[in-house]
């Protein structure tokens, strides 16, 4: 939890500059952060979280004042709100369509109107600002819940906590209630030193315990008078609880049900696995190494009684051996070696090399050389998109889930920025698995043995958890493909009579396993149908991913009903909070989202469409207009990156270019007719090369005419100018384009007519696509924070990490002219200074080539 604060100028209102400084800087006594609270409750694994923070302005003049916060990824808020003089402004949960109007509207009337999100790798963000009149108070409130997740055997609890500044009344409390009794707590955090760590009180008794950490505003200094803290980082608690040897834990309350079941002391079940491993030259340098590194060290934890293959792929696919081996030391030794000499090289076919695992568990099963009782799993990992044989997503999925045929699980791993991460988690969720990023880091070794130790250790497989149909209904998911080591399976329900107080419950599953019944204990409580709500709407979502499009449909619209109902921030909802009038007379609304790790850009729609259409409107679009500005549109944010590039007019800059597939886009652009009087030179773009050549086609587009070069012949056609002035480019079976010509009056003094270039359909693009703009065409990862106040009162101003670089970038938006050529429609984006730079990989400068046809 962060608060910064600015100091507004008197004239804040009318353009005028405003000083910004956090709160570690000379001025920072004008605003005092005086409490910082972050108080949970835990009950039966669902967690409540409150974090309150409450500030000053001490100043004669307004102050701006901005809270950030980092929460989990797997949380829901359910509210947020401020209390300012006395008043209480108090979020309220809307469709998101509804929110997203009303967040469209200020910004078009040049307000600052959203919440700043970015998303890490464990934790999302949001910042929110208000202007706080002199000698007042704000206390901003953010409320979430969770469902805590049993991962190797202990539930975590993770608070990130960043104040900047010592904290005159600082608290982190917890206090957990859980019925089957508490195993054990520990509690840690990075940041707690020798001095600290007496300071962290745990309290436990048989059912209940109490953490807490308090220190003194002294306490939380780096050292005596200064005003450094010390307090930066994350406080994590960690817990598990008692389990017998029974069914599980069932909990009732007001009519709803909970039931745990996490049985102690199963031995576990063998495991047949196929490691598919993507070799395409995308995988070449630190990420095949990790990759290397990751798979000798898996390779060392099979057990003896577990049989593996190894399978590497580019548009060729290549095998170990051709069955499952047994894991003996003289086999994994083998491996081994054969894993040293996997090298990076071609293109990606993805549809191949998976199916090639499937039959092999087919074969083996069919000629009876595997365990009767075992688990059968193929794990893949790749960084890039298909684009070697079967190479459409939806296609791949189709025949990857009828070839399994539900006998197997897939789990998939995707490496990197530039993956299809949607495609992939839809094929494992739709194959009994599950998709995991690992991210580009220099432990992604670790992140790679992580997953394999969560997924590694099935206890039981086909595990039913049923309940009489008399007794109960709208039952969250009670069938599971697997149980896996210390994880835990949750499902609840609601009774059809409030009264009832027991009823029967059997669990069946493959595996060392007896059928057990509960046994007659049941706890009470008020969280139940929050959880229940919690983990529908959860499953939902999951649902309206994959399968029909009326049931995907159906998926989504239950959701977002639940979302509402309970008033829970999910993919489909956004939380609007309206800002007090500011200075000038006028409010705004902010909007908090929720984030999600390469999920569909549901941001707009609420209805299913195709596995195609999805792929392409979930992945960035991007185009280039005015002069000239570049913009990135990341749905899965729902945020776009902007960027302006700037040289001497007659310049010619590479755009678009993919080596595998012959695409080749060149843009040069004008100057204005002369220099305008406050001596700016401006520059558009005018014209526009575009090769084909696997077809041998080359198409100049400018401002006067188009001309189509094939088979050696230049063919001049007349500049149709249609009513909307757009021409649709489509390359075959490659990519669509279209560019607008905006006309000028003849007559006017300085600006000329220019073309704005806009990407419709690029999804069979390589992997090894690049450009100003075809860099982008896979994606971006960033992360923007430290929201702040700019030069300009309406565009603040932020930190973005990206490509390594810290840089200062700034909230504005620009023009999209797709569906209105005359008067455009603002695009909110981060816009990125200097040409570009620590976004475009390069400099801007190494864009430039020496004709419109050429690449160098």
């Amino acid at each position: 939890m962060v608060v910064q604060t600015c100091r507004a100028e008197p004239q804040l209102n009318t353009g005028g500059r405003q000083k910004h400084h956090q709160l570690n800087g000379d001025d920072a006594g004008a605003v005092e952060v005086y409490s910082m609270t972050v108080d949970s409750t835990v009950t039966s694994r669902f967690a409540h979280t409150v974090m309150t923070s409450k500030a000053l302005n001490k100043a004669n003049s307004s102050q701006e004042i901005f809270f950030e916060v980092e929460l989990p990824k797997t949380a829901f808020i359910t509210n947020f709100s401020m209390v300012i003089e006395g008043q209480v402004y108090v979020g309220e949960v809307k469709e998101k369509e509804k929110a997203k109007k009303q967040y469209e509207k200020a910004v078009s009337s040049g307000q600052t109107a959203g919440l700043v999100k970015a998303s890490g790798r464990t934790m999302e963000k949001f910042s929110v600002s208000v202007n706080i009149a002199a000698k007042s108070n704000v206390t901003f409130i953010l409320t979430y819940e969770e469902l805590l997740q049993r991962k190797f055997g202990k539930y975590e609890i993770q608070t990130r906590v960043k104040p900047k500044l010592p904290v005159q009344d600082f608290h982190i409390v917890t206090n957990i209630y859980e019925p089957q009794g508490i195993a054990f707590v520990d509690a840690h955090a990075n940041f707690l030193s020798n001095e600290l760590l007496p300071l962290v009180e745990k309290t436990v008794t048989d059912k209940k315990a109490h953490i807490s950490f308090s220190p003194t505003i002294e306490q939380q200094r780096k050292c005596p008078g200064c005003d450094a803290t010390q307090i930066d980082g994350d406080f994590i608690i960690k817990y598990d609880v008692n389990r017998a040897e029974t069914l599980g834990d069932i909990q009732i309350v007001n009519g709803y049900f909970v039931h745990f079941f996490a049985p102690p002391d199963l031995p576990r079940v063998p495991k047949n696995v196929v490691f598919v491993i993507d070799r395409s030259g995308s995988m070449s340098g630190r990420k095949m190494e990790q990759t290397r590194e990751a798979l000798l060290s898996i390779l060392k934890e099979l057990h003896e009684e577990d049989y593996f293959a190894l399978i590497q792929f580019d548009s060729e696919i290549d095998s170990w051996k051709e069955s499952l081996t047994k894991a003996t030391k003289e086999n994994v030794d083998e491996a081994m070696v054969f894993v040293n000499r996997i090298s990076a090289r071609g293109v990606t076919n993805i549809n191949d090399a998976v199916l090639r695992g499937v039959n092999m568990l087919l074969t083996d099963r069919q000629q009876k050389r595997l365990h009767e009782r075992s688990v059968d799993m193929i794990i893949l990992l790749t960084d890039g998109m298909p684009n070697s044989g079967v190479s459409a997503p939806h296609l791949i999925q189709e025949n990857v889930r009828s070839a399994i045929g539900g006998k197997m699980s897939l789990f998939c791993l995707g490496f990197g920025d530039y993956v299809d991460y949607s495609f992939l988690d839809v094929m494992s969720k739709e194959n009994k698995g599950l998709a995991r990023r690992i991210y580009e880091a220099s432990d992604a070794t670790l992140q790679l043995q992580g997953f394999y130790e969560e997924v590694s250790s099935p206890l039981l497989s086909e595990v039913d958890l049923r309940y009489p149909d008399n007794a109960v209904d709208f039952l969250t998911t009670n069938h599971f493909a697997q149980l896996f080591n210390g994880s835990e399976i949750v499902v609840a329900g609601r009774l059809k009579d409030e009264q009832l107080d027991n009823f029967m419950v059997e669990v069946f599953g493959q595996g060392d396993w007896n059928v057990m019944y509960p046994d007659d204990e049941y706890i009470f409580g008020d969280f139940t149908e929050r959880l229940w709500a919690y983990l529908t709407i959860q499953q939902l979502l999951e649902k309206s991913k994959s399968g029909a499009p009326d049931e995907k449909a159906n998926a989504t619209a239950k959701a977002l009903d639940m979302s509402l109902l309970y008033s829970f921030v999910t993919p489909l909802t956004s939380m609007v909070v309206t800002k007090p009038e500011t200075e000038d007379g006028t409010d705004s609304p902010l909007i908090a989202d929720k984030l999600t790790e390469g999920k569909e850009g549901r941001n707009d729609r609420n209805s299913a469409t195709s596995e195609t259409n999805k792929q392409i409107s979930n992945s960035p679009y991007l185009f280039m207009d005015g002069d000239p500005h570049f913009i990135i549109e990341l749905p899965e944010k729902n945020d776009s990156l902007c960027f302006n590039i700037n040289n001497r007019p007659g310049t010619i800059f590479n755009l678009v270019r993919d080596p595998k597939s012959g695409i080749l886009v060149n843009g040069q652009v004008i100057g204005e007719k002369k220099i305008s009087p406050n001596g700016e030179v401006k520059t558009y773009f005018w014209r526009f090369g575009i090769v084909h050549k696997t077809l041998g086609v080359r198409l100049e587009v400018s401002t006067k005419d188009i001309s189509v070069f094939q088979d050696g012949k230049w063919v001049n056609v007349d500049l149709l100018v249609t009513k909307d002035r757009s021409l649709t480019v489509t390359l075959k079976d490659s990519v669509k384009f279209v560019i607008l010509l905006h006309k000028v009056w003849e007559k006017h003094p300085y600006h000329r007519d220019y073309l704005g270039f806009y990407t419709l359909d690029r999804h069979l693009l390589s992997n090894s696509v690049h450009g100003l703009l075809g860099q982008f065409y896979h994606g971006i990862e960033y992360e923007v924070t430290n929201l702040r106040p700019g030069a300009v009162p309406e565009k603040p101003d932020a930190t973005m990490y990206v490509k390594g670089h810290e840089l200062n970038v700034t909230r504005g938006w620009q023009r999209d002219f797709r569906r209105d050529v005359k008067n455009g429609e603002n695009v909110p984006c981060w816009f990125i200074h200097y040409n570009g730079t620590g976004l475009i990989d390069g400099d801007a400068t190494d864009y430039i080539v020496s004709g419109l046809f050429k690449t160098v």
